[in-house]
Formats: C-alpha cells, sequence, structure tokens
C-alpha cells in the first residue's frame, strides 16, 4: 500500500487480493474509513465492513460478494462494475454513487438511499429494496426481474427501459415516475 499526494492510501493493482492473502484472512473491517482511497479490483468477499465508510472512493471492479455492509456510507463512490451479489447492504447510503454495470444479485437493499444514484445497466435481480429510496436514480437498462421494490420510494425515476418482469411493487411511491 502506498499513499498519494492526498494522503489517502492506494493499493496498487498486484496487490489488490490482500484481504485474501493474509493468514489468517481479514475479515472484521467495520467501521473502518476507506474514504477517498484507491480500492480498484480489491477483495471484500464475505468481509464484515458494517458501518465502514467508502466516501468518494474509486472501488471499480471491486468483489464484495456476500460481504455484510449494512450502513456503510458509499456516498459519491466509483463502484462501477462491482460485484455486491448477496451482500447485505441494509440502510447502507449510496447516494449520489456510480454503480453503473454493478450486480446486486439477491442483495439485502432494505431501506438503502440510493437517491441519484447511476444504476445503469446494474442487475438488481432478486434484489430486496424495500423502503429503499430511489428518487431520482438513474434505471437505464437495470434488471428489476423479481425484486422486491415494497413500499420504495421511486419518485422522478425513469423506468422505460427497466426490466420489471415479476418485480414487487405493493405500496411503492411512483408519483413523477416514467413509464
Amino acid at each position: 500500500m502506498t499513499c498519494n499526494h492526498h494522503g489517502n492510501t492506494t493499493i496498487p493493482p498486484h496487490r489488490s487480493y490482500f484481504l485474501a492473502a493474509q493468514t489468517p484472512p481479514i475479515t472484521d473491517l467495520s467501521y473502518v474509513d476507506f474514504s477517498y482511497a484507491c480500492l480498484k479490483n480489491v477483495f471484500f468477499s464475505r468481509a464484515n465492513l458494517h458501518c465502514a465508510k467508502f466516501r468518494d472512493v474509486d472501488a471499480e471492479n471491486t468483489i464484495f460478494h456476500n460481504a455484510t455492509l449494512r450502513e456503510c456510507e458509499f456516498t459519491g463512490a466509483n463502484l462501477r462494475g462491482a460485484l455486491l451479489a448477496g451482500a447485505n447492504l441494509q440502510s447502507a447510503n449510496l447516494q449520489d454513487a456510480c454503480l453503473i454495470d454493478c450486480s446486486f444479485c439477491g442483495a439485502d437493499l432494505r431501506s438503502a438511499h440510493l437517491q441519484t444514484a447511476d444504476l445503469t445497466n446494474a442487475n438488481l435481480e432478486g434484489a430486496n429494496l424495500e423502503g429503499a429510496n430511489l428518487k431520482g436514480a438513474k434505471l437505464n437498462n437495470a434488471n428489476l426481474k423479481g425484486a422486491n421494490l415494497q413500499r420504495a420510494y421511486l419518485r422522478h425515476v425513469n423506468l422505460r427501459d427497466t426490466h420489471l418482469e415479476g418485480a414487487k411493487l405493493d405500496g411503492a411511491n411512483l408519483l413523477g415516475a416514467i413509464r
């Protein structure tokens, strides 16, 4: 790991999987502040990152498969292409995050904050978004097949190119949504 000119920690690409290589593996990173770090291609699979901060991180293609990310802060983060399938993101803050091409298959996003997040081409098949706030989120070509969107806040969301087959929308707020 090195520090860049802003004092932020960066992980060289050849060392990106450092968490998996530790003996024993580092799995509890709850409450760690990763804000502004370069975390491209890092392997956080199954890690406990409860309440960790990822504000404005560059975590492109990072793997968070089955990780615990409850109440995490991802405001303004770049997670383009990240794998978050099966992750617990309950009450996580992903406002203004770049979530283009991310996989959230089967993820728990209950009560998550996704206002103005860019979920273009994201795969949220089978994800639980009950009570999530997606006001103003970009969902162009997003896959929400079989997703639970009950009581979700979808005001001012363009759903025209969104795949919603089998999605549960009971009690969702769709005021101003484009269908």
